[in-house]
Order: structure tokens, then sequence, then C-alpha cells
């Protein structure tokens, strides 16, 4: 019996080494001990506390929670559209923490942008629209092509020549999002990309932002109050007032969750 103790305890040691060791997945953002304020002196305003959040290749994630708790806030950070004022901040592998805005400007040449406003240019058709994003690049062959294309895969491929005033609403949220795509930029960032979408249309696009994430490896994070696509997401982040409270797969969520608020017929494909 002592030998048998004596050569256990020699094993579980070494048992246990190896339970602790892990290997950090590759993240296309890294967030650490990140704090933002707006405002100055004596009308300085924490707005963010504390933030430690990786968001691995490959995955959506989606971020909700109630207006004003600093949701679209974080999103900027990480779109390095705002300077990072404490922590650290790591976007496709890069600290832009302390960088210039020229830096900046290249960081966000790798980034989707996907915002409730279109901001779509008024004098120029939906396929324009869309190959200015593509003369950002170095890559301008068949740009024309690249746009139709896109345009397509989200419904609107008899709608290419038209100009913004002669689509509805919906619509110029698609080339919108068509813009945000068709450079396949390894992160996408959209703030409720849905909002102004019905509801066949709001799935065509998650559904597209799915197959993005598990056929090519690309990240995605949506900010975003619609219920309808929760499904999509590997991770569901809330966010409340400028902390993140949980961090859960789909069935976390729905289960901590009012069922009277959450449908779970909304759920299903």
């Amino acid at each position: 019996m002592d030998a048998e103790k004596h050569n256990e305890a020699a094993v579980l040691p070494a048992l246990s080494t190896h339970s602790t060791t892990t290997v950090a997945e590759p993240a296309a953002v890294q967030i650490r001990n990140l704090n933002f304020f707006f405002g100055q002196g004596d009308l300085r305003k924490q707005v963010l506390y504390d933030i430690n959040l990786d968001l691995p290749y490959g995955q959506i994630v989606i971020m909700t929670g109630p207006s004003g708790s600093g949701k679209t806030t974080l999103l900027t950070l990480m779109g390095a559209l705002r300077t990072v004022q404490q922590g650290s901040l790591k976007v496709l592998n890069q600290e832009i923490v302390g960088l210039a805005r020229s830096q900046l400007v290249n960081v966000r040449r790798n980034i989707g942008f996907i915002f409730q406003a279109h901001n779509l240019f008024g004098s120029l058709t939906a396929s324009k629209n869309v190959e200015m994003a593509i003369e950002l690049t170095d890559d301008w062959q068949e740009k024309r092509e690249r746009a139709v294309s896109m345009l397509s895969q989200l419904g609107l491929e008899e709608r290419v020549d038209y100009k913004p005033k002669s689509l509805s609403g919906g619509q110029k949220q698609r080339v919108a999002i068509a813009r945000a795509l068709v450079n396949q930029p390894p992160l996408i960032l959209a703030d409720e990309p849905t909002a102004a979408l019905d509801k066949k249309s709001g799935r065509d696009v998650v559904t597209l932002m799915q197959k993005l994430a598990k056929e090519e490896g690309r990240t995605i994070l949506m900010v975003t109050h619609d219920n309808r696509i929760l499904d999509v997401a590997d991770r569901i982040i809330t966010m409340v007032d400028g902390r993140l409270e949980t961090d859960e797969n789909l069935a976390q969520f729905v289960s901590s969750h009012d069922p009277k608020a959450l449908d779970r017929r909304m759920f299903v494909m």
C-alpha cells in the first residue's frame, strides 16, 4: 500500500502540471485593462471600466446591453477610430496604443466597418459606392465584377446601377454592408447591422457573415439589440454601465435571461 501511495504521489504532480498548461488562442482583438473617459477636468466621466476581452479569429461575437452602456464606444476603439487612453489594445496582432494617425489609417484599412448610418455617396450608384472601397487597396483588378458579386450575395443584383435616392432604407444598408465586406477584411465591426432590414434581409446578412467567419476565418463583432440574429453567435457579451457583465454562449445566454423577453423561436434558422 505504501509503495502504491508513493507511486501515485509521484504521478500526480506531472498530471497537475500538464492540466494547467494552455496554449493561447490567436486573437484578432486583444484588450487588457482598458478604461475610457469622455470630457476633461470636472466634466470628465468614465464610460468604460477595466475591459479585458479577446476576440479569436473565426468567431462571431455579439455584444448586447442597454443603450448608453458603452458598446459603440468600445467598438470604435477596436476600430482605431478613437484614441486609447488607458490600457492595451491589440488589433490584428498590432498594439495600437501610441500609433501615429497615419499608422492608425493603415490599421483601419484591414477592418470592415458597418455603421447604423449607411453614409453612401448620393451621386454614385450602388456598384460605384462599393467600388470606392476597392480603390482604397492596391488591387483594382475587376473591381466592377467584385462589387456586383458582393451586392448580388446580399440580394441587390437588380439594383447595382441604382443611386441611393432610388433605394429603400434596407437596400441602402445592404450596399453599405457590401462596401464593408468587399475587400475581405480579417476583422469586421458592425454597429446594429440589421436595424434597417426586414426579417429576410437581416437573415441573409448574418448568414453571409457566419459563412465568412466559419469558412474564411474572419472575426466579426456585432453590436445589436436584434434578438432574431443571436443564433449565429459563438459568444454573446453583455455590457452594462461600461463593464463587461457576462460572456456566454447562446444556450447560457438564453437560460440566464427572462424567458418572456427572449422567445426561443427567434433562434431557429
